[in-house]
C-alpha cells in the first residue's frame, strides 16, 4: 500500500489544524509553512476537505481554515478517502467488483483480507490520537512487531 502525497499533506494540515486548538480559523498559508506543504497543492487539498465535510472555510481578512467536526469525530481514513478515494484499490477497482480464475482465485480474498485490516487499523486512529501522541494500543503494537521498521 502507498500512502500518496496528497494524502500525507491532508492528514498534517488537518493535524495543524487540530494543533491551532479551534482558536479561529487558520491561513493555507499558515498551514503550508507549518507542514513545508506547497501552498498551490493545499490549497486544491482544503478544497477537498471541505467538499468531504471535514473542513469549513471563512473568507475574509481573518478567514482560513477550521475542522468541520471535533478531532476525535474524525479518522485518518476520513481524511485519506476524501482526498484520495478508497483505501484499497486494485488497478483502481475496490476489490469485491474483481474476479479472478484459476490459480489466482486465491488473491480475491488475500486483497479483501488486506483492505479489512488496513480499514481497522486507518479507520481506528482519529485525529485526536495522532495529534496527542496517543495511538490506540493495537496499533502501537503492530510498531513493536520484528520488522515493522525494516525496508526489505
Amino acid at each position: 500500500m502507498r500512502i500518496s502525497a496528497r494524502a500525507d499533506y491532508a492528514v498534517r494540515a488537518a493535524l495543524q489544524l487540530v494543533a491551532s486548538g479551534g482558536d479561529g480559523p487558520v491561513k493555507a498559508e499558515a498551514i503550508a509553512d507549518a507542514q513545508d506543504i506547497p501552498h498551490k497543492f493545499l490549497e486544491g487539498i482544503l478544497s477537498d476537505m471541505r467538499r468531504g465535510g471535514l473542513v469549513t472555510s471563512q473568507r475574509g481578512g481573518n478567514g482560513g481554515y477550521r475542522l468541520a467536526k471535533p478531532a476525535e469525530a474524525i479518522s485518518i481514513a476520513d481524511v485519506i478517502r476524501v482526498v484520495d478515494g478508497p483505501l484499497v484499490s486494485v488497478r483502481g477497482v475496490r476489490p469485491p467488483e474483481l474476479s479472478y480464475r484459476g490459480p489466482a482465485q486465491s488473491l480475491l480474498p488475500l486483497w479483501i483480507a488486506l483492505r479489512s485490516n488496513v480499514r481497522e487499523i486507518l479507520d481506528g486512529v482519529s485525529l485526536a490520537d495522532v495529534a496527542s501522541a496517543q495511538l490506540p494500543a493495537d496499533v502501537a503494537a503492530l510498531t513493536d512487531t520484528p520488522g515493522a521498521w525494516a525496508n526489505p
